[in-house]
Formats: structure tokens, sequence, C-alpha cells
């Protein structure tokens, strides 16, 4: 799928405001993040001072990401999903954070209870991710 870079942009902005729900960031997560970081183009040292410095950043707001398509908002989610059960602990407002996603971006709530319910049975590292079939494009 190929999607804006202001998509690509939203897509890693909002995860970032994800991983910091729970006010803690675990090593699987920074993980989750560079490779995602990574396949949306954006430099590694990039990708390396947003991680690290998203806890304290009280200038990026936590504002729902808004997308192009639901198809898009559907990837975003589950990635989402992978991210927050990859520490085998899924915080209650990472699910929150998560739901208001969906709900902003009318995704149907049938769908993502569906998919958390998915996700919770397979809480490790994922070998695939949904951002893996995104391609950015510059137009």
């Amino acid at each position: 799928m190929r999607i804006k870079i202001i998509d690509g942009s939203n897509y890693f902005k909002g995860l970032l405001l994800l991983i910091r729900q729970d006010r803690k960031i675990t090593e699987s997560e920074i993980l989750l993040m560079k490779r995602i970081g990574k396949t949306l183009g954006f430099e590694r040292e990039f990708c390396e001072n947003a991680i690290h410095e998203i806890l304290d950043n009280k200038h990026i707001p936590d504002t729902i990401p808004e997308f192009s398509s639901i198809e898009l908002a559907k990837k975003f989610i589950k990635d989402g999903l992978s991210i927050a059960h990859s520490d085998a602990e899924v915080h209650p407002s990472e699910e929150e954070w998560l739901r208001m996603t969906a709900k902003e971006n009318d995704v149907d709530s049938n769908w993502f209870e569906e998919e958390c319910r998915k996700a919770s049975v397979s809480s490790h590292l994922p070998e695939h991710l949904e951002v893996d079939s995104l391609t950015v494009t510059h137009s």
C-alpha cells in the first residue's frame, strides 16, 4: 500500500505516543519502533532520539492520529496492538489510546475488539508488522 509522507509521519508519531501511554518504554518497544521508523524511511538517529525523548517531550501533545483511509488506520491499530503486547503487559491506557484511534478514524468497534482478542493470544515480538506492507511516496 502506498501512503503519503504525512500518513507515514502520523503513523510513527502515533506509535510514539502509544508507547508513552504507560509512562515506560521497554526494550521490545524500542526494537519495534526502530524497525517501524526504518521501514517508513526515517533516519536511524532521528528514530532513536524520538524514542528516547518521547516520555519527557511535553511539546508533543497526545493528539489521536488521523489517517487518510480506514485501511491505513486498521494497519496502524494492528501494529499498535503488537507493540502494546510485545512486553506481555498491556496497560489500560495503551488499549484506550488505540480504541480512541479506532473511533477517530471510523473503524468499527467490533473489528477493534476482535483484533484486541487476537493480539492478546500472541505476546511476543512479531515477525511481520503491518507497516512492512507500506511504501511512503513523496508525491
